[in-house]
Order: C-alpha cells, then structure tokens, then sequence
C-alpha cells in the first residue's frame, strides 16, 4: 500500500533527539548505511521524558464503573474520544494521569484550553485566594477582580478594540458578537466559512461550516457560507484573491447588498489547523466594510501566544477585525470567554438591559487575569515560536518517511497533520487515522482528531510543551505509522 512505511529500519535513540534537515531516511542512510527491512530488529516503543512529578493516589470508582453511570446519567451525545476509555484523575503542566497512574502526554490541551499547563501553580493559587474572598457576584455589583481582568485583557489588543463583554464560553461569546454585528448595521445577513466551527448553540450552529457539527433544527437564517481559503485542500490552492472573489459573489447574489458582519477564525481549529490563504482576510474586509458589514475574529483556539510568531491570529494577516471573540486559553481550564470590540459597537448594548449572570465571575476572572500574567511572565509566546519550529521541523521529515502523510502546517503550538490514502488525490485516510489515534494514545500520547474528513491530527499542547516532548511526540507517531 502507498501508505505503508517506507524500508527503513529503526533509528537510533540519538537520531529522534537530533534535529535534521535531512529526511529521516536520508538521515538514517547517511549514519548506518543502506539495510533492508528483513535485516532490522523490532524497535521497541519510545518512552516518555523523565518528569519529577508523583502523582496521588487515586481511590475513585474505575472507568468501568465511571463508563456505566454517565451511559445512564449523562447525554449520549457526548462523544467518548476512544475504544478503551481512559479515566483522567490528575494533570501536572504539560501531562496527564489516569486512575493507574499512567502518564500522558497531553497534545490537545483539554481542547486547546489548557494554556499554562495543568494546575499551574501561580493560576490555582489566584483562584484559591479569590475564593477564600468572594465566590460568586455579579456585574450588577462594583468588584475589583473583573475590572482588573478587563483592563488587563483590553491592554493586550490593537487599535480601538477596547471594550470587554465577558461571557462563559466560545460559542456563548460567538452568539453575543453575531447579536451585536446585526444590532450595531442594521442589516442581517452574515458570512462564514465553509469547513469552520464557532460553537453548538441555535445561533452559531448556523455559521458553523461543518454538517457534523449541525442538528435537523432550524439554524442558520441569514448566514451564507463562503468558498474556505484552505491552501491544502481549496479548489484555489493558495490565491487569496479567488477565494476573496467568491465573497463579492455572494453578497452580489445572496444578499441584498448589505451585510451585518464576516465571521472567520484566523487559523480553522476543529477543521484541522488550517491557516486561510495568506492576504485572504485584507481582501475580504475591505469588501465586507464596503457592504457596510463588521469583521469578526474567532480567536478562540488562536490566542494568547499559542501561534509563536503573534499573539492574536489575526496579526498574521495583517488586519484589525471590529469584534474579537476568545475563551479557552483565556481560563487555563475555567469557564470564562470574551468579546472585546470597539466603544461604537459596544454601545448598541446599552440601549437595553443586558448582563450576564456569570461573565466576570470574580473567581473566574481572578484566573484569567493569572494566565496573562504567567503567559507574559514565563515568555510563552517565544517559547511556542522555538518549540513549535523545531516540532514542525520533526514533522516535515516524518512525512518524508510516511506516504500516509499528505500534509503538515501551522505554526508555534497550532500543528495540524493530515493524513491520506494516496498524496495525488489526497482520499482522506479516515479509519487509517482513527487507528492510530487509538495506538498513540496506548504509548501515552494524547492528540486531537478532526477535519473536514476526521484525518487531521490536532496537535496543540499546553503552552509549556517543550523539545522534548515533541521528540518523544514524532517517536510514538513515526513507531505506529511504521506498524499499520
């Protein structure tokens, strides 16, 4: 199969540490000389780096037991991400334990949440103190936690984008800005893209891009998706201004001429790490302005430094949206999400009663306000530009290795490999995919699933990954690949 692993025997240990310009078969030939498949030894299965971190006991119930109470008491909608489940009862920094004391990597971040690393001591002892203060109050009432926070996260954006609404999720935060969008023009309609995910509630189910991620329920009035700027996988390949073109014909003809807003994360997160064609969002916002429309950047999974070369997604194309939407990192784990945007646009707000119950919890907003300043402190965006180049780098000799690999992108900490059947009509390997997810988890890495297709593998760790573990990463992953 054009899959199969290309006749290399196993590398050395000191071959997986050493980074290489080189393909990895042609950094194997160079050291050892030509050897045939027959003639190699099993490898054994690579090993986690040393970590100085004992876990506690765990006396819970099992997974078993866990399994059979959430099949009775919890939605079944709620997807189980494996075969064999694992029970998750600890988490130190950039790694996970399960009842046995297992470790694992952790490649996904709780869904690219957990930015800091787990349980980061500075962000759990502003939460513990916070607490012992004051657990729960409202906007309704004057505390300092939340305008701390707000003036803290308001510093960090470009331009006039000044103004925080505080929410609890990303798709609550996705629903806010859309209201705001059509409040603030006047006008309805909305684009999106294809291939995007903005959350599950009734009104961002309609932007939302994939069929996957859509009930048979009415959703979606007024939103028209847009040809997705993806330089892998597009009908356009990476010329910006086509797919820009598409946008003009649908407000030409799907419109009435006039737009409320333009909604689009800057690199597609649950689509696959997919960063939009370079020069797509200028074009773009210059005509969504023109029909008297806002942009709206879903910077959800992209913020915070994650992208190594900026700290907002949006930076990368050289625009400043309207609306800002964010959550995840934001919290390190905790339910606390944003929409920052303009005074202008803020003030369509005010013309009636409008809060939320939970946005700027002062528990919340005592964390968030933490992870900005671990972030900055411990110089995490840096730290994701280096770690993430030398992982990429990893990664590119690993698909000179393995057919299977169609393509590998992203940037800093935001990776996404995409898997194929065969390169030159790039069929997505969609069981091959699930397969070594599954295998991957069994040596102890924890990576993401997604796509259009299911066959991108979302890696996106804490923000404390470091070269190590990606060695240890490209090992488990090229070790299942050589074994399909």
């Amino acid at each position: 199969m054009a899959h199969l692993c290309k006749r290399l025997v196993s590398r050395s240990k000191q071959l997986y540490v050493v980074p290489s310009k080189l393909s990895l078969a042609a950094a194997y030939s160079s050291a050892h000389g030509a050897a045939t498949k027959e003639d190699a030894a099993p490898s054994p299965p690579p090993e986690l780096p040393p970590f100085h971190f004992s876990p506690s006991p765990y006396t819970g119930p099992s997974a078993d037991e866990i399994l059979q109470k959430r099949r009775r008491y919890m939605n079944p909608g709620i997807i189980l991400y494996y075969k064999k489940h694992i029970n998750l009862v600890q988490g130190k920094m950039q790694y996970l334990y399960d009842e046995k004391g297992k470790r694992y990597l952790d490649a996904f971040a709780g869904i690219v949440t957990v930015s800091c690393g787990h349980c980061h001591p500075e962000v759990v002892d502003a939460i513990i103190k916070q607490t012992r203060l004051l657990q729960h109050t409202t906007t309704i009432y004057l505390n300092e936690a939340v305008t701390e926070f707000a003036e803290a996260l308001a510093q960090k954006l470009p331009g006039n984008l000044k103004v925080v609404y505080f929410v609890n999720s990303g798709g609550e935060a996705n629903d806010m800005a859309l209201m705001m969008a059509r409040l603030y023009t006047g006008n309805y309609d909305v684009i999106a893209l294809r291939n995007a995910y903005h959350g599950l509630s009734a009104a961002t189910m309609g932007l939302n891009g994939q069929g996957i991620y859509k009930h048979g329920i009415p959703q979606g009035f007024g939103i028209h998706h847009a040809q997705n700027p993806n330089p892998y996988r597009g009908c356009y390949g990476s010329d910006a201004s086509k797919y820009a073109a598409d946008v003009t014909d649908l407000i030409e003809t799907s419109t009435s001429g006039r737009l409320a807003g333009f909604f689009a994360e800057t690199f597609q997160g649950v689509g696959g790490a997919v960063e939009l064609a370079p020069g797509y969002l200028p074009l773009v916002y210059e005509t969504v302005r023109k029909a008297g429309g806002v942009c709206i950047a879903d910077e959800v999974q992209t913020a915070f430094g994650r992208l190594g070369s900026h700290y907002w997604g949006f930076e990368t194309q050289g625009v400043i949206p309207d609306i800002v939407t964010m959550a995840k990192g934001l919290g390190n784990g905790l339910p606390v999400a944003a929409v920052v945007t303009t005074p202008e646009i803020a003030s369509v707000l005010s013309h009636a009663l409008h809060f939320n119950t939970f946005g700027g919890n002062p528990v919340c907003s005592a964390g968030g306000h933490a992870v900005l300043r671990v972030l900055e402190k411990e110089q995490r965006q840096q730290h994701c530009a280096e770690v993430g180049t030398y992982l990429l780098q990893r990664l590119h000799n690993l698909k000179d290795k393995h057919d299977i690999i169609g393509d590998v992108r992203g940037r800093g900490l935001m990776i996404g490999v995409e898997l194929v059947r065969d390169r030159q009509t790039k069929e997505p390997a969609r069981a091959e995919t699930a397969d070594l997810h599954e295998k991957l988890k069994d040596l102890g890495v924890l990576v993401g699933k997604g796509g259009m297709y299911g066959n991108v593998f979302r890696i996106k760790p804490p923000m404390c990954f470091n070269k190590e573990d990606a060695d240890f990463l490209v090992e488990a992953m090229d070790y299942t690949m050589c074994k399909i």
